[in-house]
Protein backbone atom coordinates (compact mmCIF):
# COMPACT_ATOMS: atom_id res chain seq x y z
CA UNK A 1 0.00 0.00 0.00
CA UNK A 2 1.66 3.32 -0.96
CA UNK A 3 0.83 6.98 0.75
CA UNK A 4 1.06 9.93 -1.75
CA UNK A 5 0.15 13.40 -1.30
CA UNK A 6 -1.93 15.14 -3.87
CA UNK A 7 -3.09 18.62 -4.45
CA UNK A 8 -7.07 19.12 -4.29
CA UNK A 9 -9.14 21.44 -6.08
CA UNK A 10 -11.94 21.73 -3.94
CA UNK A 11 -13.26 20.05 -0.50
CA UNK A 12 -16.72 20.40 0.52
CA UNK A 13 -19.46 18.46 -1.33
CA UNK A 14 -23.53 19.62 -0.49
CA UNK A 15 -25.30 16.30 0.63
CA UNK A 16 -28.91 16.16 -1.18
CA UNK A 17 -31.08 17.55 1.71
CA UNK A 18 -33.27 15.91 3.40
CA UNK A 19 -30.96 13.34 4.66
CA UNK A 20 -33.00 10.76 6.24
CA UNK A 21 -29.25 8.66 7.10
CA UNK A 22 -26.94 10.56 8.56
CA UNK A 23 -28.33 14.36 9.81
CA UNK A 24 -25.43 15.88 7.31
CA UNK A 25 -25.46 19.19 5.41
CA UNK A 26 -21.71 18.90 3.75
CA UNK A 27 -19.70 16.50 3.47
CA UNK A 28 -15.81 16.51 2.51
CA UNK A 29 -13.08 13.26 2.08
CA UNK A 30 -9.77 14.62 3.72
CA UNK A 31 -7.98 11.37 2.40
CA UNK A 32 -8.43 9.16 -1.11
CA UNK A 33 -8.39 5.26 -0.70
CA UNK A 34 -8.73 3.75 2.94
CA UNK A 35 -6.32 1.42 5.13
CA UNK A 36 -9.01 -0.25 7.05
CA UNK A 37 -9.99 -2.65 3.29
CA UNK A 38 -13.03 -3.81 4.75
CA UNK A 39 -13.37 -6.62 1.71
CA UNK A 40 -17.15 -5.14 1.53
CA UNK A 41 -16.30 -2.05 0.91
CA UNK A 42 -18.38 0.39 -1.53
CA UNK A 43 -16.05 2.66 -2.44
CA UNK A 44 -14.35 0.13 -5.07
CA UNK A 45 -16.79 1.04 -7.24
CA UNK A 46 -15.91 2.29 -10.35
CA UNK A 47 -18.70 5.49 -10.06
CA UNK A 48 -15.89 6.78 -7.10
CA UNK A 49 -13.29 6.99 -9.84
CA UNK A 50 -10.31 5.73 -7.58
CA UNK A 51 -8.30 4.21 -9.73
CA UNK A 52 -6.48 2.27 -6.89
CA UNK A 53 -8.19 1.60 -3.30
CA UNK A 54 -5.33 0.10 -2.08
CA UNK A 55 -3.29 3.53 -2.26
CA UNK A 56 -4.17 6.45 0.02
CA UNK A 57 -4.10 9.77 -1.13
CA UNK A 58 -3.43 12.90 1.28
CA UNK A 59 -5.17 16.30 0.21
CA UNK A 60 -2.37 18.33 1.79
CA UNK A 61 -3.60 21.20 0.99
CA UNK A 62 -7.53 20.00 2.59
CA UNK A 63 -7.37 22.43 5.72
CA UNK A 64 -6.56 25.23 3.52
CA UNK A 65 -9.24 24.66 1.48
CA UNK A 66 -11.57 23.67 3.87
CA UNK A 67 -11.27 27.61 6.42
CA UNK A 68 -11.49 28.85 2.19
CA UNK A 69 -15.24 27.49 1.80
CA UNK A 70 -16.19 27.45 5.22
CA UNK A 71 -15.87 30.81 5.85
CA UNK A 72 -18.26 31.47 2.53
CA UNK A 73 -21.22 29.10 3.56
CA UNK A 74 -24.30 31.10 4.06
CA UNK A 75 -25.73 27.78 5.61
CA UNK A 76 -24.45 26.64 8.93
CA UNK A 77 -24.99 22.98 9.07
CA UNK A 78 -23.60 19.38 10.01
CA UNK A 79 -20.18 18.39 8.06
CA UNK A 80 -19.62 14.77 7.43
CA UNK A 81 -16.20 12.92 7.37
CA UNK A 82 -15.42 10.31 5.27
CA UNK A 83 -17.98 8.90 2.99
CA UNK A 84 -15.51 7.19 0.64
CA UNK A 85 -11.94 6.74 3.16
CA UNK A 86 -12.24 6.27 7.09
CA UNK A 87 -10.99 9.79 8.17
CA UNK A 88 -9.40 7.96 10.78
CA UNK A 89 -7.24 5.79 9.36
CA UNK A 90 -3.44 4.98 10.04
CA UNK A 91 -2.65 8.00 8.00
CA UNK A 92 -4.17 10.20 10.20
CA UNK A 93 -1.62 9.71 13.18
CA UNK A 94 0.69 11.85 10.62
CA UNK A 95 -1.14 13.90 8.93
CA UNK A 96 -3.20 14.77 11.34
CA UNK A 97 -5.50 16.48 8.93
CA UNK A 98 -9.06 15.22 10.97
CA UNK A 99 -7.40 16.85 13.88
CA UNK A 100 -6.99 20.20 12.25
CA UNK A 101 -10.68 20.23 10.16
CA UNK A 102 -12.33 19.79 14.19
CA UNK A 103 -10.17 22.87 14.77
CA UNK A 104 -11.39 24.67 11.89
CA UNK A 105 -14.75 23.25 12.85
CA UNK A 106 -14.98 24.52 16.49
CA UNK A 107 -13.42 27.55 15.19
CA UNK A 108 -16.28 28.81 12.67
CA UNK A 109 -19.02 26.59 14.85
CA UNK A 110 -20.12 24.32 12.87
CA UNK A 111 -21.25 20.75 13.94
CA UNK A 112 -19.22 17.59 12.88
CA UNK A 113 -20.44 13.72 12.25
CA UNK A 114 -17.89 11.41 12.04
CA UNK A 115 -18.27 7.82 10.98
CA UNK A 116 -15.18 5.78 11.59
CA UNK A 117 -13.89 1.99 12.01
CA UNK A 118 -10.89 3.31 14.46
CA UNK A 119 -10.63 4.05 17.86
CA UNK A 120 -8.44 7.41 16.96
CA UNK A 121 -11.07 9.75 18.02
CA UNK A 122 -10.28 9.42 21.04
CA UNK A 123 -7.16 11.02 20.72
CA UNK A 124 -8.98 14.15 19.73
CA UNK A 125 -11.72 14.53 22.82
CA UNK A 126 -10.63 18.23 23.10
CA UNK A 127 -11.79 19.30 19.48
CA UNK A 128 -14.31 17.76 20.02
CA UNK A 129 -15.39 18.83 23.10
CA UNK A 130 -14.92 22.03 21.71
CA UNK A 131 -17.59 21.81 18.51
CA UNK A 132 -20.15 20.41 21.20
CA UNK A 133 -19.64 23.39 23.14
CA UNK A 134 -20.53 25.63 20.43
CA UNK A 135 -22.87 23.09 17.91
CA UNK A 136 -22.40 19.63 18.01
CA UNK A 137 -20.16 16.86 17.97
CA UNK A 138 -21.32 12.98 16.57
CA UNK A 139 -19.07 10.20 16.30
CA UNK A 140 -20.04 7.08 14.78
CA UNK A 141 -18.55 4.09 15.07
CA UNK A 142 -19.17 1.43 12.20
CA UNK A 143 -19.60 -1.85 13.78
CA UNK A 144 -20.47 -4.84 11.93
CA UNK A 145 -19.99 -7.84 14.13
CA UNK A 146 -19.61 -8.22 17.99
CA UNK A 147 -16.86 -10.88 17.19
CA UNK A 148 -12.57 -9.78 16.80
CA UNK A 149 -11.69 -12.98 14.99
CA UNK A 150 -14.61 -12.28 12.30
CA UNK A 151 -13.89 -8.60 12.49
CA UNK A 152 -9.97 -9.47 11.30
CA UNK A 153 -11.38 -10.98 8.38
CA UNK A 154 -13.48 -8.58 7.40
CA UNK A 155 -11.90 -5.32 8.32
CA UNK A 156 -8.50 -6.53 8.44
CA UNK A 157 -6.71 -2.41 8.86
CA UNK A 158 -8.99 -1.40 11.43
CA UNK A 159 -9.01 -1.73 15.14
CA UNK A 160 -10.73 -4.50 16.71
CA UNK A 161 -15.24 -4.28 17.90
CA UNK A 162 -13.75 -4.46 21.31
CA UNK A 163 -11.23 -1.63 20.86
CA UNK A 164 -14.35 0.75 19.21
CA UNK A 165 -16.58 0.23 21.35
CA UNK A 166 -13.94 1.01 23.90
CA UNK A 167 -13.59 4.32 22.49
CA UNK A 168 -17.22 4.73 22.27
CA UNK A 169 -17.25 4.51 25.98
CA UNK A 170 -14.08 6.64 26.42
CA UNK A 171 -16.21 9.57 24.32
CA UNK A 172 -19.43 8.85 26.02
CA UNK A 173 -17.91 9.93 29.15
CA UNK A 174 -16.50 12.95 27.74
CA UNK A 175 -19.95 14.23 26.61
CA UNK A 176 -19.42 13.32 23.14
CA UNK A 177 -22.68 11.87 21.05
CA UNK A 178 -21.94 8.71 19.74
CA UNK A 179 -23.21 5.20 18.74
CA UNK A 180 -22.93 2.81 16.67
CA UNK A 181 -23.44 2.38 12.45
CA UNK A 182 -24.66 -1.21 12.02
CA UNK A 183 -24.31 -1.75 8.37
CA UNK A 184 -23.76 -3.49 5.73
CA UNK A 185 -25.06 -6.47 7.87
CA UNK A 186 -23.58 -9.29 5.57
CA UNK A 187 -26.08 -11.94 4.26
CA UNK A 188 -24.97 -15.62 5.37
CA UNK A 189 -22.03 -13.98 7.45
CA UNK A 190 -23.47 -11.22 9.93
CA UNK A 191 -27.20 -12.03 9.75
CA UNK A 192 -28.09 -13.81 12.92
CA UNK A 193 -29.47 -13.08 15.80
CA UNK A 194 -26.49 -13.70 18.03
CA UNK A 195 -24.12 -11.15 15.65
CA UNK A 196 -27.49 -8.32 16.56
CA UNK A 197 -27.80 -9.33 20.25
CA UNK A 198 -24.41 -8.93 20.87
CA UNK A 199 -24.04 -5.57 19.09
CA UNK A 200 -26.78 -3.89 20.76
CA UNK A 201 -25.98 -4.72 24.15
CA UNK A 202 -22.46 -3.85 23.71
CA UNK A 203 -23.24 -0.35 22.54
CA UNK A 204 -25.89 0.16 24.99
CA UNK A 205 -22.63 -1.07 27.82
CA UNK A 206 -20.39 1.65 26.64
CA UNK A 207 -22.32 4.51 26.05
CA UNK A 208 -24.02 4.11 22.63
CA UNK A 209 -27.17 6.64 22.57
CA UNK A 210 -28.46 4.81 19.80
CA UNK A 211 -27.42 1.96 16.50
CA UNK A 212 -28.24 2.70 13.33
CA UNK A 213 -28.97 -0.82 11.30
CA UNK A 214 -29.13 -1.77 7.26
CA UNK A 215 -29.65 -5.60 7.24
CA UNK A 216 -28.04 -6.61 3.77
CA UNK A 217 -25.27 -5.32 1.64
CA UNK A 218 -24.79 -3.06 -2.05
CA UNK A 219 -23.43 -4.33 -4.33
CA UNK A 220 -21.84 -3.18 -7.90
CA UNK A 221 -18.89 -3.75 -10.30
CA UNK A 222 -15.15 -3.67 -8.74
CA UNK A 223 -16.35 -3.26 -5.11
CA UNK A 224 -18.35 -7.24 -6.44
CA UNK A 225 -15.88 -8.76 -8.09
CA UNK A 226 -13.08 -7.69 -5.16
CA UNK A 227 -15.66 -9.10 -2.49
CA UNK A 228 -16.10 -12.35 -3.72
CA UNK A 229 -12.14 -12.94 -4.80
CA UNK A 230 -12.31 -12.77 -1.05
CA UNK A 231 -14.75 -14.97 -0.04
CA UNK A 232 -13.24 -17.33 -2.26
CA UNK A 233 -10.30 -16.84 -0.05
CA UNK A 234 -11.71 -16.39 3.57
CA UNK A 235 -14.83 -18.57 3.41
CA UNK A 236 -14.93 -21.55 0.67
CA UNK A 237 -18.57 -22.05 -0.96
CA UNK A 238 -19.91 -18.55 -0.09
CA UNK A 239 -19.64 -17.08 -2.93
CA UNK A 240 -21.63 -19.42 -4.86
CA UNK A 241 -24.64 -18.76 -2.52
CA UNK A 242 -24.55 -15.12 -3.02
CA UNK A 243 -24.83 -15.20 -6.90
CA UNK A 244 -27.52 -17.69 -6.49
CA UNK A 245 -28.97 -15.47 -4.28
CA UNK A 246 -28.82 -12.09 -5.41
CA UNK A 247 -26.87 -12.33 -8.87
CA UNK A 248 -25.90 -8.81 -10.39
CA UNK A 249 -28.35 -7.37 -7.96
CA UNK A 250 -27.39 -3.67 -6.39
CA UNK A 251 -29.50 -4.51 -3.07
CA UNK A 252 -28.83 -7.95 -1.34
CA UNK A 253 -30.87 -7.91 1.73
CA UNK A 254 -29.93 -10.28 4.63
CA UNK A 255 -31.50 -13.32 5.19
CA UNK A 256 -34.79 -12.39 7.66
CA UNK A 257 -34.16 -8.83 7.27
CA UNK A 258 -37.37 -7.87 8.99
CA UNK A 259 -37.34 -10.08 11.34
CA UNK A 260 -33.74 -8.67 12.43
CA UNK A 261 -34.99 -5.05 12.11
CA UNK A 262 -37.82 -6.02 14.67
CA UNK A 263 -34.99 -7.93 16.90
CA UNK A 264 -33.00 -4.52 17.00
CA UNK A 265 -36.02 -2.26 17.51
CA UNK A 266 -37.25 -4.59 20.86
CA UNK A 267 -33.76 -4.65 21.74
CA UNK A 268 -33.03 -0.75 21.10
CA UNK A 269 -36.50 -0.02 23.44
CA UNK A 270 -34.96 -2.40 26.37
CA UNK A 271 -31.87 -0.47 26.38
CA UNK A 272 -33.12 2.55 25.75
CA UNK A 273 -30.92 3.70 22.74
CA UNK A 274 -32.48 5.91 19.40
CA UNK A 275 -32.90 3.68 16.11
CA UNK A 276 -31.69 6.83 13.78
CA UNK A 277 -28.91 9.29 14.42
CA UNK A 278 -29.38 12.25 16.24
CA UNK A 279 -29.54 15.99 14.68
CA UNK A 280 -28.43 19.15 14.66
CA UNK A 281 -30.49 22.23 13.97
CA UNK A 282 -29.81 25.69 13.64
CA UNK A 283 -31.34 27.46 16.58
CA UNK A 284 -34.28 29.67 15.50
CA UNK A 285 -33.63 33.14 14.60
CA UNK A 286 -34.67 35.28 17.43
CA UNK A 287 -38.08 37.06 17.69
CA UNK A 288 -38.54 40.60 16.63
CA UNK A 289 -39.88 43.03 19.59
CA UNK A 290 -43.19 44.52 18.94
CA UNK A 291 -43.36 48.62 19.02
CA UNK A 292 -46.56 48.31 20.36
Amino acid sequence: MAIREMVAKTLLSHVKQPDDWFGLRYNMNLYRGCQHQCIYCDSRSACYQIENFNDVLVKINALDLLRDEIARKRNKGTIGFGSMSDTYGPVERKYRLTRGALEVLAEFGFPAHIITKSALPVRDCDALSAINARTFALVSFSITTADDDLARILEPGAASPSERFAAMEQLAAAGIHTGVVMMPVLPFIEDNAANITQIVARAAAHGAEFVLPAFGITMRDRQRIYFYHKLDVHFPGMRERYESAFGERYSCAARNADHLAALCNDLCARYDLATHVPRWSPPPPPEQLRLF
